[in-house]
């Protein structure tokens, strides 16, 4: 919509809109916001930025040390569509002010590091990135956890648990199955107009829509389609879709969660991510190997299976993660590539003869992840890949869910929990500081705060059902 700053400021003066929200992310991955009167939003702002006190974001600066600047991309602005006052929201990437420098824990300056890093590589220009988000949606929510408590509830309308349950009006029994809930129509798909509401309100915002529909899930799994997009941009639009989408369901008295897995029994939401890399205009990752890749898609896909374990603690950065990543269910779990097969973790789409189409879809990732640091991350491996000819071993087109488990024993698995993972990440972490794009000190900090707020406390924690299996022993 906007391409300039002077753009933005005098969009803003003659739509007489008084309030500007400027967003930003944290370092899990959380947008924060700060709205100011438009007084506050000049020229400069676009360039020095606005102050803010950063010893208050988790896993930023220290209280001596706080002050920083949120700095607005133009090309970002949208109205929101959630306040009651014309409201005009814009992206922001963050700066140091004592030294003018963007900062180097911020997500969203390490995504743009990482499109440096393959320009400086020779290897490409842009990276684009297309991520199938999916997620839950319920009517009633509710958790707690204390000294001697500790539960969750969760309920949906249409999940299959309440087919015999007494509703307003009588139950209609329109329920999909465990496992069953993919593309069904109306009126057992009770979430279709407010999918609809989701996907144009995120065209309103300036996200390139798809399409929209249920997903494999009983209780209300969805996801909404959104178009590939340059690294960072694919990343803005992430996060808008996840505002918006939390923001209509809440309008329709609902509530969505982008948790991997928060029902027993039941698949899981991931984020599977396409990736390719262009130069001059023009893929890279066509060609006349396997799957008609090119040689540098293949190496690509080594250093993502490579570094795979590593990747996860970025990209699936959650103990609830790796309740999704469990080996013997549907999950994407086996590190092995095949075109078109959902089992491996690694998938290149049946993409027709337009070598623009041509592409690899990694399929561990999910959307508790903080998307700038997750896109990133897979590009550096990447570029590891390509820049060390990682040889990926032969494809693997079979059902890999088949195998027996003598042939499935030989095929390298994902991470089994969080903290492993994050072990992987502290022995393996050289291709995501090649280049500059991920620091050491962000490496440390992030395994540091992985630990201290999510691993060591679930351990200390008993779980609900360990009462179940032992409180008669």
């Amino acid at each position: 919509m906007f391409q300039t700053p002077q753009e933005v400021l005098n969009y803003i003066r003659e739509q007489d809109i008084k309030i500007i929200d400027l967003k930003f992310i944290d370092t899990p991955g959380i947008w924060q916001h700060c709205s100011f009167y438009r007084d506050l939003i000049d020229e400069s702002a676009f360039d020095e930025g606005v102050a803010f006190d950063g010893s208050s974001i988790r896993g930023w600066k220290a209280i001596n040390e706080s002050d920083m600047s949120m700095v607005p991309d133009p090309t970002t602005a949208w109205i929101d569509p959630f306040m009651a006052e014309k409201t005009l929201s814009m992206i922001c990437s963050i700066k140091e002010p004592r030294t003018g420098e963007w900062y180097s824990r911020d997500p969203r300056t390490i995504a743009q590091k990482s499109l440096d890093y393959l320009i400086a590589s020779g290897l490409g220009d842009m990276a684009f990135i297309g991520p199938e988000a999916e997620f839950f949606v319920f009517d009633d929510v509710r958790f707690d956890q204390t000294e001697n408590t500790g539960y969750y509830y969760v309920d949906s309308v249409e999940g299959r648990w309440n087919s015999g349950k007494q509703e307003p009006g009588g139950n209609l029994g329109y329920k999909p199955g465990y496992k069953q809930g993919y593309f069904p129509v109306a009126p057992t798909d009770t979430l279709q107009d407010m999918r609809t509401e989701m996907l144009l309100t995120m065209a309103d915002c300036g996200v390139p829509i798809e399409k929209h529909h249920h997903e494999v899930a009983t209780g209300g799994q969805n996801e909404l389609g959104i178009r590939f997009a340059p690294l960072v941009q694919a990343a803005d639009y992430l996060m808008t879709y996840k505002y918006v989408i939390k923001n209509v369901a809440k309008k329709y008295g609902k509530s969505v969660t982008f948790m991997p897995k928060p029902l027993f029994n039941d698949n899981g939401s991931g984020m599977h991510t396409h990736q390719s890399i262009w130069k001059d205009g023009q893929p890279t990752f066509a060609g006349n190997e396997y799957a008609n890749l090119s040689k540098s898609a293949l190496h690509y896909i080594g250093g993502l299976l490579k570094h795979a374990p590593a990747l996860l603690a970025i990209t699936n950065p959650t103990t609830n993660s790796y309740k999704r990543l469990v080996p013997g269910f549907e999950a994407p779990v086996n590190l092995a590539y095949s075109q078109g097969n959902r089992s491996a973790s690694i998938r290149i789409p049946l993409s027709g003869p337009n070598p623009k189409a041509k592409r690899m879809e990694f399929r561990c990732p999910d959307a508790t992840c903080n998307p700038y640091l997750a896109f990133a991350a897979m590009l550096c491996a990447g570029i590891d890949g390509i820049k060390n000819q990682i040889d990926p071993g032969d494809p693997l087109d079979v059902d890999i869910y088949d195998l027996s488990p003598e042939e499935l024993a030989k095929v390298p698995s994902t991470p089994g929990s969080l903290l492993d993972a994050l072990k992987a990440l502290e022995a393996d972490h050289e291709f995501l500081t090649a280049g500059g794009v991920f620091t050491e000190d962000f490496i440390t900090s992030w395994i540091e705060y992985k630990l201290d707020n999510e691993v060591n406390p679930m351990r200390l924690r008993p779980h609900p059902y360990e009462f179940a299996l032992y409180y008669d022993c």
